[in-house]
């Protein structure tokens, strides 16, 4: 049986690869051109220890404590030379993908649909068979191509991959080059380009409460882990806050409502920011989080949204003198 490895390298370049449970993830790894750190394949350097962050497997019985210590694989350390996959495993790299031998990956696609969500959130489709092959985290990005010029902007997915398409909450930016392309010009059939995935930002193995904020677009990558909560499932509580400006930025509720349909302990809110707003939910997200969303820091918190945002919710935590178990935060600005 073979299992699916994502490979994180330090450069924020994701590859993923098949490795069968009788061979070993490094086996497996050059086997398919990645040349991950080795050296003498037997457990006893330690040059190929990685951190498995979920996943399933066997670390070995032929290692020595001086290549991997009992502490270190409890914490989830492996040694790749020996760790066999069990299920789909999710492996950190200490070390660069150039230095791998290995590049965040091409594809060509087409555009399948655009919509003006509102006039500040523009949705992208794109779709190709060349798509089918993508694998990404669920909060990961690609770099997207701007059609006529050399010049790409990154975005997150809101979508899984489904029959290779995938989909995207873009910031209708005046003056951007990608929003006055989607906005004027664009068209379904249009080639474009995009490389990756890439990031650190994605949904973990889930051990614990979750809470989700997002700020505008920032809600594409939670999208995208929802989908994916929704088919795997989870005993654990998830709410989420979205957080905008305006009345007009808020966008794809109906898609929320439908997940929260779907996932029984899922939860949302909507706040919006300008005080003359009509909206129920008024102010920033900070003003919205309950201590039972903090879990008296039993929960993994997931932020994505601009940097004065990211900012202020860490200043609130730490005001509260509460430590989240893991703390997972994505910060991005518009590009004119």
């Amino acid at each position: 049986m073979s299992h699916k490895i994502a490979l994180n390298f330090e450069d924020g370049v994701t590859r993923f690869i098949d490795a069968d449970a009788s061979e070993t993830v490094a086996d497996a790894s050059y086997r398919q051109g990645i040349n991950i750190p080795l050296d003498c394949r037997d457990g006893a350097c330690g040059t190929c220890k990685c951190f498995a962050e979920a996943g399933s497997y066997d670390l070995g019985d032929e290692y020595v404590d001086d290549a991997l210590g009992a502490e270190e694989a409890e914490q989830g350390y492996v040694l790749t030379c020996q760790m066999r996959a069990q299920s789909d495993c999710v492996i950190r790299v200490p070390a660069s993908s150039e230095l791998c031998k290995t590049q965040q990956a091409s594809f060509e696609a087409a555009i399948s649909a655009v919509r003006q969500l509102s006039d500040s959130t523009i949705a992208l489709s794109i779709k190709g068979e060349a798509l089918s092959k993508l694998a990404f985290l669920p909060g990961q990005y690609v770099n997207l191509q701007v059609p006529g010029s050399e010049q790409t902007r990154a975005y997150s997915f809101s979508t899984l991959q489904k029959d290779g398409e995938v989909s995207f909450l873009i910031r209708n930016v005046p003056g951007g080059l990608m929003s006055s392309f989607l906005t004027g010009l664009a068209k379904a059939g249009d080639s474009m380009t995009l490389a990756g995935p890439l990031g650190s930002f994605y949904l973990r193995e889930i051990k614990r409460p979750l809470l989700l904020l997002a700020g505008g677009t920032g809600l594409a990558p939670f999208t995208a882990m929802l989908e994916k909560i929704a088919e795997q499932g989870s005993e654990h509580p998830l709410h989420l806050i979205y957080g905008v400006t305006n009345d007009f930025d808020l966008v794809e509720m109906d898609k929320l409502e439908a997940l929260a349909a779907r996932i029984p302990n899922f939860s949302f809110s909507a706040c919006v920011a300008n005080p003359d707003s009509s909206h129920p939910l008024k102010g920033y997200v900070t003003q919205h989080i309950e201590p039972k969303h903090l879990n008296d820091g039993e929960v993994d918190v997931y932020l994505c949204g601009p940097p004065p945002m990211v900012e202020a919710v860490s200043h609130y935590i730490r005001e509260q003198g509460i430590a989240p178990a893991n703390f997972y935060y994505e910060k991005f600005a518009a590009s004119a």
